[in-house]
């Protein structure tokens, strides 16, 4: 699995589109951030893409020609921890992704400025980096001097970047993650969405607001919650979320 490059090492970007002139300003655009940049047009290509350069970003079309978007992103995620911007043609193509555990970090919609994307990408990238996809296991939390929060059946080893359920650790994305840590920190704080997003991406767009609700839905899939179960996460009809307690 990539894990990105060392400090004061040139950053990669992989550039995934089939639109010539969208994937000409991409690739413009992280240049001028200082990206090396490598640009494909087909999902295939962007999978064999990742495994030849090991990027740090990637940017990746939902409708790509080939397979998809989401399934280029499960398969990228299999041997890649790269920060993944999906770009989608229609603010409600978000909605076939609720629901999905793509594993991308952040969601543009087209059309978008060159000011968004470098934005975007900013915020993403002063957020700390982790590997996924490790097993999910039955272990303890590490007892250490690392900044440990506790709800409930939930523990999150914050400097560690681990997160367990009944000492069950739980494979959650980098956002997912940040999310989680953000609700448990303040868990009676009600947290607006236009809030998580500014703490945890990073971001100024009102708009992006269904991005918060995306990644809360997956989120808390991942902590078990169903309709007549355990809840974690309350929603505040009108205002947005906070940490509850299962009864």
């Amino acid at each position: 699995m990539s894990t990105g490059t060392e400090p004061g090492a040139e950053r990669r970007a992989l550039v995934v589109e089939d639109d010539e002139d969208i994937r000409a300003l991409i690739e413009f655009t992280l240049q001028t951030q200082g990206f090396a940049v490598t640009a494909v047009d087909s999902g295939l290509a962007g999978v064999d893409a990742v495994r030849a350069t090991k990027p740090d970003l990637v940017t990746l079309d939902l409708g790509l020609p080939g397979i998809d978007g989401i399934e280029a992103c499960r398969r990228i995620r299999e041997i890649s921890d790269a920060y993944v911007v999906m770009i989608t043609a229609r603010d409600d193509e978000i909605d076939r992704l609720l629901g999905l555990e793509t594993g991308a970090d952040d969601f543009i919609s087209k059309p978008f400025s060159a000011r968004e994307l470098k934005a975007r990408v900013n915020a993403m990238f002063r957020r700390p980096r982790t590997s996924e996809g490790s097993p999910v296991t039955h272990v303890p939390i590490p007892a250490d001097e690392h900044e440990v929060l506790e709800h409930g059946p939930l523990r999150v080893d914050v400097d560690g970047r681990r997160a367990f359920r009944d000492d069950v650790e739980l494979e959650l994305t980098r956002t997912e993650f940040d999310l989680l840590t953000e609700l448990m920190r303040t868990p009676a704080r009600v947290w607006t969405r236009e809030a998580l997003l500014r703490s945890v991406w990073g971001t100024e767009w009102a708009s992006d607001t269904h991005l918060v609700e995306v990644h809360v839905g997956n989120l808390r899939r991942k902590l078990g919650e169903t309709r007549d179960g355990p809840r974690y996460i309350r929603t505040v009809r009108g205002v947005g979320y906070r940490m509850e307690l299962a009864d």
